[in-house]
């Protein structure tokens, strides 16, 4: 994944919700995330079981793409991580109260960042778990098919297809 627009990175955010309208929420989000983020793309909605605490409502997930201001790097990287959390919270999470994989009002995941790793104490790109989650994968293929991984330089599709079935589909595009 390249850089975009001049002194821009394009990066790939995974939302969830399952707590509430869920669909209202990522629908509002999206739109909000036009503070954050320009030239958003958006992928179709899915719902999927919950993976890692199973007794929660299932999730209604999807992925966004746009470019954010900035460098491959890692102080923009965690810049986008600040913004992505406090947008979080303007839609009523609070970190704090929740369960660790538990229910959400909405989950903000910076997926990808450009072509960078970053690997800092609570913000590891790509995501750290990306490459198990098919609720991730999916969507993100969807925006972006030829999408590789940048620690392996593997295609994100081989990894998705290598995956068990994990509840995941697409409701809504």
């Amino acid at each position: 994944m390249a850089r975009g627009k001049e002194n821009h990175t394009l990066v790939v955010l995974g939302l969830g919700s399952n707590k509430g309208d869920s669909c209202r929420t990522i629908q509002d989000t999206i739109k909000a995330l036009d503070e954050i983020l320009s030239d958003i793309e958006c992928a179709s909605l899915y719902e999927t079981a919950p993976l890692y605490v199973t007794d929660q409502n299932k999730f209604i997930n999807t992925a966004v793409s746009g470019f954010f201001p900035g460098a491959c790097d890692n102080r923009s990287a965690r810049e986008l991580l600040y913004r992505v959390h406090y947008m979080e919270s303007r839609f009523g999470r609070d970190r704090a109260l929740e369960r660790k994989w538990g229910e959400r009002i909405i989950d903000i995941d910076i997926l990808l960042f450009g072509n960078c790793i970053v690997k800092e104490p609570n913000l590891e790109i790509p995501h750290s778990m990306l490459r198990e989650r098919r609720f991730a994968l999916e969507p993100l293929l969807e925006l972006l098919p030829d999408a590789v991984d940048p620690h392996t330089g593997l295609l994100y599709k081989g990894i998705c297809d290598a995956l068990p079935d994990q509840g995941v589909n697409r409701i809504a595009g």
